[in-house]
């Protein structure tokens, strides 16, 4: 072996211009989203941490480190390749393009350009340069639109997960606390860089650090603690068969899913503590069960009723079975529509991950497939409503804001039986402040895109499922060509408001209100969006409902959206044009239909 080098260097050293080449047969970018939000949450965890906003910047270089694991880079005719560590280093050039556009500082913002581009003997390029994908993220760095239609699977995960960072970046980090945590991110989190001069050295380390069998994962040594202590022969030979078994269907759902699916299991059934979010906390069960599950359960044994071998059998013969089987079921239910559990598919789309234990946690081994059910709606409604309100009060859904809350509840609501469950998850929505009427300006707002067109999403269906017709949510929600995008009723023409309006920024907050807007293609958009409302109204009425209500024929040819009117009281009314008096009198049509949708007394009716 020639000379191999090891360096710890910040994201500053490491991508300062640096210029990465990743080999054909390695491009593959594969990140999910449920990465995106473990890297997201550590690092904004860590950051916390140490932040106080009566620091000065300087003391930044005080706040604890972060240990981002080794890269491995191949150094050869004057080019490195990175042989391990691609989807770390892609997922940072994302991120630091996502905060290059939260970050007004000039300064700070070229100091992030540098990291993300470089200008190296006249030649510009991406750090990580990857000719296929360098179009696509000089797109999300100038904030333009993609479209994922199309595209290689590599491409459509690097543009999901920058939506995915858009979408679960903490709100709480902002002014100038994101100057802070750019600051701490390219200063105080470092990465190994161990750079081999041959293909074959570079996999020799690679193999070395990851094959060898020195290290196994936490689920392999979990297997092991429980299977040693199965002491009689037949039933761990037994127990092996089983925990293999069930272990490589959770494994059919995706990468590392048989590890989540036991941190789910675990903290639904066993936490009883979680760290504080104050500077020199230790972590505590929740936490432990996220990063060392093997170790947490060894040492809480007796805690679990592990005390004999029979108890360990039955560990895995019966409570892994039990809960792994309707992990799975959540799991499916979270990637498709399922009828009856509609709203586990709604929360996914959210990335809100904390939903998986919350639903696990009531269910019992005893109980049948009906109570099953019944659970796992009553707690997915719940959570389904918690959502929509806190987006509608501009208030967060992030990891690190709702971990808190949703693990005191999970423990509340533990193997609780249906009843109970339902008059628990009740009260405390009704105990709740936040609901549609305390926010009645509730509009769009450049981080809450995403957020307001999934309401719009809802709130459509709700219209057209209520008056007879079939579900299209997934049309309104899917990705491509002909994807639906957020439309303004009124152009972005200040001008054309001046009799009701002095200042164009009075107009603007106006026209984000989310009584303003609607769904629709894309190529409506393009083709209709900039005309004034009067040009627009006869086109609306090709349109979906609640864009077909703008216009007075709809009352006069859809017998199903009339009964539906009737029979709910919802004041729908045709508008011939839309002035100020207009938008007001929608704004208030939508806060009903979403007080309709996200209504607590939906729980009562699951019983």
């Amino acid at each position: 072996m020639k000379k191999v080098e090891g360096e710890a260097k910040n994201i500053r050293m490491l991508l300062s211009n640096a210029r990465f080449y990743i080999d054909y047969y390695q491009r593959d970018y594969k990140w999910q989203t449920k990465h995106v939000n473990e890297l997201l949450n550590d690092l904004t965890e860590k950051f916390l941490g140490s932040y106080d906003p009566n620091h000065d910047r300087s003391e930044i270089k005080d706040y604890e480190n972060y240990f981002l694991g080794s890269i491995i880079l191949c150094e050869k005719k004057k080019n490195k390749y990175i042989i391990d560590g691609q989807q770390r280093l892609t997922t940072l050039t994302l991120l630091l393009i996502y905060l290059r556009h939260r970050i007004s500082s000039e300064t700070q913002r070229s100091k992030l350009l540098g990291l993300i581009y470089s200008d190296v003997f006249g030649k510009e390029s991406f750090n990580v340069n990857v000719d296929e994908r360098n179009p696509f993220i000089k797109a999300l760095l100038m904030g333009e639109d993609l479209d994922t239609n199309g595209k290689t699977e590599s491409i459509k995960n690097i543009i999901s997960r920058y939506k995915d960072i858009e979408k679960l970046f903490l709100d709480e980090i902002d002014g100038d606390a994101i100057i802070f945590f750019s600051d701490w991110l390219i200063e105080n989190v470092y990465l190994v860089d161990i750079t081999a001069h041959t293909d074959e050295d570079a996999y020799i380390i690679f193999e070395t650090m990851n094959d060898r069998g020195l290290s196994l994962n936490p689920l392999e040594m979990l297997k092991g603690y429980i299977l040693t202590n199965v002491t009689n022969e037949e039933k761990r030979n037994d127990a092996t068969d089983i925990w293999k078994k069930i272990t490589e269907k959770v494994k059919n759902l995706g990468k590392d899913e048989d590890a989540d699916a036991i941190k789910a299991w675990l903290r639904s059934q066993y936490a009883d503590s979680i760290r504080e979010r104050k500077r020199g906390a230790v972590p505590q069960d929740f936490d432990k069960i996220g990063t060392e599950f093997h170790r947490w359960l060894r040492d809480n044994h007796q805690k679990l009723g592990l005390n004999r071998s029979d108890n360990f059998y039955d560990f895995i013969n019966k409570d892994l079975v039990f809960y792994a089987n309707n992990f799975i079921k959540i799991r499916n239910a979270a990637e498709k529509l399922t009828l009856g559990l509609e709203c586990i598919f709604y929360n996914a789309i959210f990335a809100f991950t904390l939903q998986y234990p919350l639903l696990l946690a009531p269910l019992k081994k005893t109980d049948d497939e009906e109570t099953i059910s019944a659970k796992l709606k009553l707690v997915s409604s719940y959570i389904d409503i918690v959502i929509a309100r806190r987006i509608w009060n501009f208030r967060s859904i992030a990891y690190s804001n709702m971990q808190y809350a949703m693990f005191l509840i999970m423990k509340e609501i533990r193997a609780k039986d249906v009843s109970e469950l339902s008059s628990l998850l009740y009260k405390r929505l009704s105990a709740e402040n936040d609901n549609f009427k305390s926010n009645k300006n509730f509009r769009l707002h450049q981080q809450n895109k995403f957020y307001v067109h999934q309401l719009l999403a809802r709130i459509t269906e709700y219209i057209e499922i209520s008056s007879g017709l079939p579900s299209r949510f997934k049309e309104y929600i899917a990705e491509g060509k002909n994807r639906y995008e957020i439309e303004h009723i009124w152009a972005d023409h200040p001008e054309r408001h001046s009799d009701e309006f002095n200042h164009p920024a009075d107009f603007a907050e106006y026209r984000n209100r989310i009584g303003g807007l609607l769904l629709l293609p894309k190529s409506f958009n393009g083709s209709y969006g900039d005309l004034p409302y009067e040009n627009k109204l006869e086109h609306y009425y090709g349109q979906n409902l609640l864009a077909k209500s703008l216009n007075p024929k709809c009352y006069d040819h859809a017998p199903g959206f009339l009964r539906f009117v009737n029979e709910s009281g919802l004041e729908f009314k045709p508008h011939r044009e839309f002035k100020k008096k207009d938008l007001d009198e929608r704004q208030d049509l939508y806060i009903e239909i979403a007080e309709r949708i996200w209504n607590p007394e939906r729980l009562k009716m699951i019983i």
